[in-house]
């Protein structure tokens, strides 16, 4: 397409990396469900979540406004313009396969959303809270712009920047769980649960496209 070569990608996980996505894939799945069993259809902060998220509240009391304008990156709209830069990035790179794993940011939300959330029934302030919708978008852009500048092989050049973005993406999902947080729509917890649906979604899928099945298939669509 108007000399964009577009190409299935090297692998998105180096050879050490895989064991490790992995076990993060594992650990995130069963950190999730054993939080939403212990959390299951409560309406109110446990005693945890009330102790860590008063001083979060407390803080953005202070300044009116300013955590719903932290809160927006993990929005919708916003969401979807990270979600769309990370694959248009890929493409021009050349990496069909990177654009893919961008697909990991809506599937994350639509399993937070659309399963996690009614299965578990935790609401904080009438409204489903479990796990956070916000902190899943952000940690699973995040996750993906990890894996695409660290965890494949890579050239030695820019290594100062390809550390700095994940770096400052992970930063921005910290900072949308804090302001959540602060706004009371969602627990401590529920922004842990949300990064973990982030980040498994993510090794899930990096997993997945890096099949040789998959790898082999990719290289016949590009090809065709």
């Amino acid at each position: 397409m108007g000399g964009l070569r577009v190409r299935e990608g090297r692998p998105l996980l180096a050879v050490p990396v895989r064991r490790l996505a992995g076990v993060l894939l594992a650990c995130s799945a069963f950190l999730v469900v054993l939080l939403g069993v212990l959390f299951a259809h409560q309406t109110h902060a446990d005693s945890v979540d009330r102790t860590l998220d008063a001083p979060v509240i407390a803080w953005f009391a202070g300044h009116p406004g300013l955590a719903a304008r932290l809160a927006s990156p993990g929005s919708l709209v916003p969401a979807t313009v990270l979600t769309a830069a990370l694959a248009v990035a890929s493409l021009l790179a050349g990496r069909l396969n990177g654009a893919l794993l961008a697909l990991a940011v809506p599937v994350s939300v639509g399993l937070a959303e659309g399963l996690l959330k009614p299965l578990f029934d935790r609401t904080s302030l009438g409204s489903l809270a479990y796990p956070s919708g916000h902190a899943t978008a952000m940690f699973a852009v995040a996750s993906a712009t990890a894996v695409l500048l660290l965890a494949s092989e890579q050239p030695r050049e820019a290594k100062g920047l390809r550390i700095a973005l994940p770096a400052a993406m992970c930063l921005l999902g910290c900072t949308v769980s804090g302001a959540v947080i602060g706004l009371r729509w969602h627990y401590l917890t529920d922004t842990v649960a949300g990064a973990a649906v982030g980040l498994g979604t993510v090794c899930g899928l990096a997993l997945l496209l890096d099949r040789p099945i998959v790898r082999s298939w990719l290289a016949g669509r590009t090809r065709a």
